[in-house]
């Protein structure tokens, strides 16, 4: 196993940075002797959906819960045409398979990774019920506003996967705010990342939130008591919320590092077969940092080499997973060639510029 001089992540600093502050949130916790559906899951749902600058925030056991969940709490069910993007990893794949209703894979644009308004206009005409749009890498979707305004015409429902952008600003209004849901997820590698699997569901409508707090154990009304079909038992346990409520303030300092790191490569970056991402400010939190060449082989073992280590998101498209059995039907060229040439290479909040330059 090669040992990495600059790995693509490393979570030990942070943790190490706020080590007591963890460490008191978690004795905080294990003291009260309350470990599920707790005080400290309201604290974190306040907290977030008061940072997002909205009223309703659903704690869920991961990001991918929180999608499916959010399909279902907005009224999408069996057979429902769901668009979605093919070059996120099988995350909105899987919460719409899961419902049993039917993906419609969309390509992207070639330079924001996301799903246009054309394309999204090209999915509602084809009968989609729903739109998930992906902020993929850490960029919102250049043209959320406008979707949004196209499923609100059409009566159709926007989800917004976040899971990649905490913290993304459009014009002042953060990503998860556009549509009529949202997910996230805490993954400890994401950008508000906790110490375990963690997600939450956003939503501006009390009618929403309130089925998403339904479905998320067991369809219950009152304890016991279920009224909805279609619940499961997905909730964010009250250790990683405290964890979470402790992290949630340094989110706007770790995300404003990422994007050093990110303007570094991008000011220093300089080679006509390498293509590099947009770096927006505050519309971009540099989850990732993901060239593009149709050199990636050539470039990876270059870098490996040097023990950099690099990594791909992703390289296969949905449509083209074994398990996908009509794959053969569906041509998306950008995302298809977008899985050919993406290549991912480390950026997160303790590098420091100097790691960069090398």
């Amino acid at each position: 196993m090669t040992a990495w001089r600059y790995p693509i992540n490393n979570l030990l600093p942070h943790v190490q940075h706020h080590e007591q502050g963890l460490i008191d949130a978690i004795t905080k916790v294990v003291s009260s002797g309350w470990f599920v559906m707790g005080p400290e899951l309201a604290r974190f749902e306040d907290s977030f959906a008061g940072y997002l600058g909205v009223k309703h925030c659903v704690g869920v056991a991961n990001g991918t819960d929180a999608i499916e969940i959010a399909l279902k709490a907005t009224g999408i069910k069996r057979g429902d045409v769901v668009a979605t993007a093919a070059n996120a990893g099988m995350y909105s794949t899987s919460a719409i398979e899961a419902i049993s209703a039917t993906p419609l894979y969309t390509d992207v644009c070639p330079n924001t990774y996301c799903i246009s308004r054309e394309q999204a206009a090209a999915a509602l005409r084809r009968g989609a019920k729903a739109i998930i749009i992906t902020h993929l890498y850490g960029l919102v979707a250049p043209h959320i506003r406008e979707i949004a305004s196209l499923c609100e015409s059409a009566g159709a429902t926007l989800i917004e996967d976040c899971a990649q952008a905490h913290g993304a600003r459009l014009d002042g209004a953060y990503a998860g705010t556009f549509g009529d849901a949202a997910s996230f997820s805490f993954y400890p590698t994401k950008n508000l990342g906790c110490l375990g699997d963690g997600g939450a569901i956003i939503s501006k409508s009390p009618a929403v939130a309130s089925r998403a707090r339904q479905l998320r154990q067991y369809g219950w009304e009152t304890k016991y008591n279920v009224t909805i079909t279609g619940g499961r038992n997905s909730r964010l346990d009250e250790v990683q919320a405290a964890v979470l409520t402790h992290l949630l303030p340094q989110l706007k300092a770790r995300n404003e590092r990422r994007r050093k790191v990110a303007s570094y490569y991008s000011q220093h970056i300089q080679h006509p077969a390498i293509k590099l991402p947009p770096v927006e400010g505050e519309n971009y939190v540099a989850h990732l940092y993901v060239l593009q060449t149709p050199h990636r082989i050539s470039l990876r073992d270059h870098l490996e080499k040097h023990r950099i280590q690099t990594e791909v998101h992703y390289p296969i498209p949905d449509h083209k997973q074994a398990e996908c059995d009509h794959s053969s039907a569906i041509s998306l060229p950008d995302t298809e060639r977008l899985a050919e040439e993406v290549l991912s290479i480390p950026c997160f909040p303790e590098m420091s510029l100097e790691d960069a330059s090398e």
